[in-house]
């Protein structure tokens, strides 16, 4: 079977290959044949009881005029594949989750660049979650599947590609550990690649050195080599006839000369333009003209319009190799000017502005209570997340219209990169109790807005008084790579990103990695150029963590005035019943009449949160009277609930009733509650004992009204006990007499 046998099925001579691996302990098994048939690739990859349907199919011809590759990967998870129906009112899956979406990238990152320059066929990659064991997790599986389906579909691809997750626990690396092994692990990193080299990196680190962030790339690159061997091996039995590779034709070489002469000079000049507005209308302006005199010659004008963005591309990646210099006129190392600012906002709990170039976020930071967590149905079972960081890409940031709606892949994805990068800075639940949300609003962009949202987020946090362990900024770099030399450029513009062959953005403190995401637009770099980018980056984050403590330095000592204030108690388990009350009626009256918001946690944690210490203080005196149990001859406050013949009822404690028999509502005979306490009055008891089945016993008789100052001795001087008489005992003689003289 590990040779990747064949068995045929005698009713319909489909055949079925299949193969297995040791990986890492597991077994890995990739299975085609007997699923999906009809799909031009289909596997089913196995890991453990993890299973996942990955399938591939291409269109057989280009659309009229398409001038880019149009490549869809959709991840999707069934609830079926872990025992579960979905939740909510339509019961079947909807749209995308964030993981959804956030896997549906991470397969296509390492996947795109592996298809034919040329190649305009629309292609699309279907990843089904069928079955998962809540041990290995899908995304690894789908992406190794994904690959094999690729390659097996004799679509133009140039893999196959490799995967795996990495951690670091105890110093070790470890490859793809458990969920319960991530949980120790100070490290979550994903890659992908070829046998050559990395082409994709996503990860999660608390604060690694860039030497070990290397060797977690470097472990990961030698550890999924025997999945790409395995999906060879699989190739060979059961791959099907590779289409024809698109190759240029006469027509479009002779085109491509004819555009470099009528365009090359200008375009040149157009690019030593360092304002972004101004150089796109210097470089459309070229582009118009080149057209013009095609069209006039009678040229494709559609072909020539894919070809002069190869022009560009060859001007600006040739001049930076040439003479060092870019296109804004800095050298390969500089940072763009940088404005940080904090505060802009007045209203909000925490907000900052932070410029860097053409690249502008504006992040702002609320503060919440456990009511705002986020409630996650995920496969693997629900979560709650108390940190939240949302990105938006407007279009006006770049000087353009466009639809306003639900966010994309790309913002989705920008997203949770600054999420990883301050997610392991923040402080413990137990010391800062809050739901976090940012924003982070682009409003200006020339490239890496998503490392300016992570210098904003880190700046809006502190501004907001949330105890980050350091301050955290990131960066994005760039390679223009060639035959004849490669280089490193620092903090690129968006330009840069979209001509050049790498996209490397590393976020961190001054003592560590926090986060490193990485795409590769060429087959793959090697471990001297991603080490050269590493230490460049590093210089580049000290000089904007410099720049950022211009703006501030540290996080404030206290949350904003407008922020709420929550104060943790803790309680006994067993009084939990009683805090919450019958259906909620005691927790429900704390918060309505003291304004506050109340999360109370199944150990006894009790979080009060609101906008004034005198409303919080409210709350809690009240919670702690519910819970506290009374002393005998402890006097309280407390109100008059019911009365009766025999005495009233006092509610004190917050939820505690007990009984003042008339003969001690005061100190003379009373022949009717009434004529002392109505329902409602507000008076002062002192306990004086428990009945037989626990009830309190309470007297007014011996507490002065006015002042709450305990006046037994005198009471007990007007009204002398029998010898050995007990308080309790004498109240409990007055009440049956009472009982008596009722029934007579």
């Amino acid at each position: 079977m590990d040779d990747g046998s064949r068995q045929e099925y005698s009713d319909s001579a489909v055949y079925l290959f299949r193969k297995e691996i040791n990986w890492g302990g597991k077994t890995l098994v990739l299975e085609t044949g007997k699923m999906a048939r009809q799909a031009d690739g289909a596997v089913l990859a196995r890991l453990g009881d993890t299973i996942v349907l990955c399938t591939a199919v291409g269109a057989r011809s280009v659309k009229p005029g398409q001038d880019f590759f149009p490549l869809t990967v959709n991840y999707q998870e069934k609830a079926f594949a872990a025992g579960k129906i979905p939740g909510g009112f339509f019961k079947r899956e909807g749209r995308p989750s964030e993981f959804e979406t956030l896997t549906s990238r991470l397969i296509d990152r390492p996947i795109r660049p592996l298809f034919p320059d040329g190649f305009r066929n629309e292609v699309q990659v279907v990843a089904t979650v069928l079955s998962h064991d809540l041990e290995n997790e899908a995304d690894i599986v789908a992406m190794v599947g994904c690959s094999a389906a690729l390659t097996l579909s004799g679509i133009p691809f140039f893999g196959p590609v490799g995967a795996a997750r990495v951690g670091y626990v105890g110093g070790q690396y470890v490859l793809n550990p458990t969920a319960e092994e991530r949980k120790a692990s100070a490290l979550d990193l994903v890659l992908a690649g070829t046998a050559e080299g990395v082409l994709m990196v996503e990860s999660e680190a608390h604060e690694l050195t860039e030497e070990v962030m290397l060797g977690a790339v470097e472990f990961g690159h030698r550890s999924f080599q025997p999945v790409i061997q395995a999906i060879i091996d699989l190739a060979e039995v059961a791959a099907k006839e590779p289409w024809a590779l698109p190759e240029p034709s006469e027509a479009e070489i002779a085109l491509k000369a004819r555009i470099a002469e009528l365009g090359r000079a200008d375009m040149a000049v157009a690019y030593t333009e360092t304002q972004k507005l101004l150089r796109q209308e210097k470089v459309g302006a070229v582009k118009k003209q080149v057209v013009a005199a095609l069209e006039a010659e009678g040229a494709d004008v559609n072909m020539a319009k894919g070809l002069l963005k190869e022009l560009e591309a060859d001007v600006v990646r040739n001049n930076i190799l040439d003479t060092g210099k870019r296109i804004d006129g800095r050298d390969t190392r500089t940072v763009r000017p940088i404005v940080a600012e904090v505060g802009v906002l007045p209203r909000a709990h925490g907000s900052a502005l932070f410029t860097r170039g053409e690249t502008q976020a504006l992040c702002v930071a609320t503060l919440g209570t456990g009511q705002d967590e986020q409630i996650i149905d995920a496969l693997t079972g629900e979560y709650r997340e108390d940190f939240m960081l949302h990105y938006n890409f407007p279009p006006y940031s770049v000087n353009e219209t466009g639809r306003m709606g639900s966010p994309g892949r790309r913002e989705v994805g920008h997203g949770k990169l600054a999420w990883r990068a301050i997610h392991p800075l923040l402080p413990e639940k137990e010391k800062f109790p809050y739901t976090i949300r940012v924003v982070s609003e682009i409003t200006e962009s020339n490239g890496s807005s998503s490392m300016a949202t992570v210098c904003g987020t880190s700046l809006s946090l502190m501004d907001a008084g949330v105890p980050l362990k350091r301050p955290c900024a990131g960066i994005a770099m760039g390679l223009i790579k060639e035959d004849r030399g490669f280089a490193v450029l620092s903090d690129i513009l968006g330009d840069e990103d979209h001509l050049g062959d790498m996209d490397f953005k590393v976020a961190g403190t001054e003592q560590g990695i926090t986060s490193l995401q990485m795409d590769i637009k060429i087959t793959s770099i090697t471990p001297e150029i991603m080490k050269i980018a590493l230490e460049q980056a590093k210089d580049g984050r000290l000089h904007i963590l410099g720049e950022m403590s211009k703006g501030l330095t540290g996080h404030r000592t206290d949350v904003a005035a407008t922020a709420p204030r929550i104060t943790v108690i803790n309680v006994p388990k067993d009084k939990i019943r009683d805090v919450i009350g019958s259906g909620g009626k005691v927790i429900r009256e704390i918060t309505e009449q003291t304004g506050t918001k109340i999360d109370i946690e199944d150990d006894g944690t009790i979080k009060v949160a609101a906008t004034s210490t005198e409303a919080a203080q409210k709350a809690i005196d009240w919670i702690r009277g519910i819970v506290a149990e009374p002393e005998i001859g402890a006097i309280y406050n407390g109100k008059v609930v019911k009365t009766a013949e025999f005495g009233a009822f006092v509610n004190f404690l917050g939820a505690k009733d007990g009984l003042v028999h008339i003969s001690e509502l005061a100190q003379d005979r009373v022949n009717r509650t009434t004529n002392i306490v109505k329902e409602g009055d507000q008076v002062k008891v002192k306990v004086i004992g428990f009945d037989e089945r626990g009830k309190v016993k309470l007297s007014m008789r011996v507490v002065d009204q006015a002042t709450g100052a305990d006046i037994t001795e005198q009471v007990g001087a007007k009204r002398p006990r029998a010898e050995g008489e007990e308080r309790g005992e004498r109240q409990d003689g007055a009440t049956m007499r009472d009982r008596r003289g009722t029934a007579a």
